[in-house]
């Protein structure tokens, strides 16, 4: 007879699946994701993919893997200790167990621990039996025998049998943590409406798992972790990409202008263009382009024909674009360019996170050619960026570049479904036909924005010269003359320097005076705020964080929050660059830096202790 296991309220998990990139340790993950967000669980993700295609199975560089963080508290980070680990061949347990707290369980597939696979992740002998594991709970299951015998008369091929094992695992786990099956019956269901047979599959081999696990005497105890406090509304689990995408279809929606995307894909931002190419009966136009060149300058075409016109791309991609983005610039049109970094430089890490991009997005480009540069925080917000990218776009007549990373484009977390009502207006400065064409000049400008008018080809009366020559500063017309090159170089950095006014001033949360200010930009918002809210909060030091979503142009009071503190660290995922800005603009003060250019976001503990150093 089977022990009765023990139940354990907890406030927060951390688990990560782990396995060889067609175990389908991704979808494992989403499915247990999805589960505990139905739940009321607050969840934070961080999928890791490896770089190469086809890597040879059971190789250390061919791991996937799948993290998530749920909790009944704030949950601002996919965690770092890891509670529970799952693993699916000894390559995944080599590369992973590292990161396990002691004492904590691992859950081993034993029928992938073969003498070829153990040489292929370099173990000299087989850590299930040499001890190396003593300070773990280690549950071994021989999970692809186990599926097989569940899947044995079903007529399926071993191929899709052993495909099958990870809904094993998924199931142990959600026995582990009270999770119910339903949501991913349903999923199964949907998925495979065509394959019938292949969802009953996944079925049968989750429940089975389900149950032994509750049968198992070597798994003690059961976990409970109740739902967040989150604000009342309707809500979804999102990722990054999917949520910048959706912020533009709002954005053409809000403008009453129809979404052009100029694309070549690439990694990590390719997700947004299958997004987007997904609603055609939203008027949105996707155009995969040969190339990057193209992309950029087919977003270029659209806009000039009166499109909300935008481009995506990653760090090498907008090294191309460089040229064309200028085009839009001298050109005066709207564009918004997506970059979603990622490690460099060259091809670099194309699956992991960096800001390394900043300076390009900054200077990336020949001649005086300033954009309006900001950037997404979280994987929910990025739907708020890419909708403040648009409205500043059309609003001030000027490319505006947004930046998101690997991180957070792929990580997901609940947000908050919106309507379209309660966004912010968004206007733009498109002449209507049959509007008084007698005094209209090229370079008229709004006197406030100092935006130009946007003519569309073909609006009577209002035929006019534009393209990458210099322009006279009124009528348009190609111009040599050196001060009006001067004059029209230094009206289009005033014409992004004044979105000053239109935009919010800085913050520093926690604290809006004291010892340490913690400075940030982009992506690390999540582990910055985590580190400084237990400081701030738990240990009630003097230390706030203020993070900048804005960046060309900053916030008006900048140095206002900086002067309220005695010291200002600057945390980035590179070696340095918006703290070259800051002291570049703010010379009056010293600010210290912490960076790390590991492919990995920040981790919360290690921020503490570094922050802990300096006060």
């Amino acid at each position: 007879m089977a022990i009765k296991n023990k139940e354990e309220a907890l406030d927060h998990v951390v688990i990560r699946f782990v396995g060889d990139s067609g175990d389908g340790m991704q979808l494992t993950g989403m499915q247990f994701t999805d589960t505990s967000a139905m739940f009321g669980n607050d969840v934070a993700t961080f999928p890791n993919y490896p770089a190469e295609i086809r890597a040879p199975q059971g190789s250390l560089y061919g791991v996937s893997g799948f993290q998530v963080h749920i909790g009944s508290v704030e949950i601002c980070t996919p965690g770092e200790d890891l509670d529970l680990l799952v693993c699916m061949n000894p390559a995944a347990l080599k590369t992973n167990i590292e990161a396990l707290k002691p004492g904590h369980t691992i859950i081993v597939d034993t029928d992938s621990f073969t003498k070829k696979n153990l040489e292929k992740a370099l173990y000299a002998s087989n850590p299930l039996e040499d001890g190396s594991l003593n300070n773990y709970r280690v549950i071994e299951v021989a999970m692809t025998s186990l599926t097989k015998e569940a899947l044995s008369g079903m007529g399926l091929d071993n191929k899709s049998i052993t495909r099958s094992k990870n809904m094993f695992a998924l199931g142990m786990v959600y026995w582990m943590y009270h999770r119910d099956m339903e949501h991913t019956l349903d999923f199964f269901k949907k998925k495979f409406a065509k394959k019938p047979i292949i969802a009953e599959a996944n079925s049968k081999v989750l429940k089975t798992g389900f149950y032994f696990a509750e049968t198992l005497e070597l798994i003690p105890n059961s976990y409970v972790i109740a739902p967040s406090k989150m604000p009342k509304g309707q809500y979804r689990i999102i990722n990054g990409n999917t949520a910048t995408a959706w912020g533009f279809l709002a954005a053409a929606e809000k403008s009453g202008l129809e979404l052009f995307l100029g694309s070549y894909p690439i990694t990590p931002a390719s997700d947004i263009l299958h997004e987007l190419v997904k609603h055609k009966h939203f008027g949105v136009k996707a155009f995969q382009a040969e190339d990057e060149i193209a992309g950029v300058t087919s977003a270029i075409g659209a806009s000039f024909a009166g499109d909300l016109a935008i481009t995506t791309t990653s760090g090498p991609g907008l090294a191309l674009k460089g040229e064309a983005v200028g085009l839009a610039m001298i050109l005066e049109l709207p564009l918004v360019i997506v970059d979603v970094q990622r490690g460099g430089p060259s091809t670099g890490l194309p699956t992991k996170t960096e800001q390394s991009d900043l300076l390009q997005a900054m200077y990336g480009r020949n001649g005086e050619s300033p954009l309006i540069v900001i950037a997404a925080s979280t994987p929910a917000n990025c739907f708020d960026w890419a909708y403040e990218a648009a409205k500043l776009t059309l609003e001030h007549m000027t490319p505006v570049l947004l930046l998101t990373d690997g991180y957070i484009a792929n990580g997901s977390e609940p947000w908050k479904i919106k309507s379209i009502n309660d966004m912010p207006s968004i206007s733009n400065k498109k002449i209507a036909a049959g509007s008084n064409s007698e005094a209209w000049n090229v370079y008229d400008r709004d006197t406030e924005t100092l935006a130009r008018a946007w003519a569309i080809p073909g609006t009577e009366g209002f035929e006019h010269r534009v393209g990458g020559l210099e322009k006279d500063k009124t009528t348009g017309n190609v111009s040599y003359v050196p001060k009006n090159h001067e004059y029209m170089t230094k009206i289009r950095a005033e014409k992004v320097q004044r979105v000053q006014n239109s935009i919010p001033d800085l913050k520093a949360d926690f604290n809006e005076e004291g010892d340490l200010l913690v400075v940030g930009w982009g992506g690390t918002f999540g582990s910055l705020h985590s580190a400084t809210k237990k400081l701030a909060e738990d240990e009630g030091l003097k230390i706030g964080h203020a993070h900048f979503n804005y960046i060309n142009p900053m916030p008006k009071n900048t140095a206002a929050v900086f002067a309220k503190f005695k010291k200002i660290i600057v945390c980035e995922l590179n070696n340095g660059q918006l703290v070259m800005l800051l002291r570049s603009n703010f010379p009056e003060f010293i600010f210290s830096q912490y960076n790390k250019i590991q492919g990995l976001p920040f981790g919360a503990n290690e921020l503490t202790q570094k922050f802990k150093t300096l006060l």
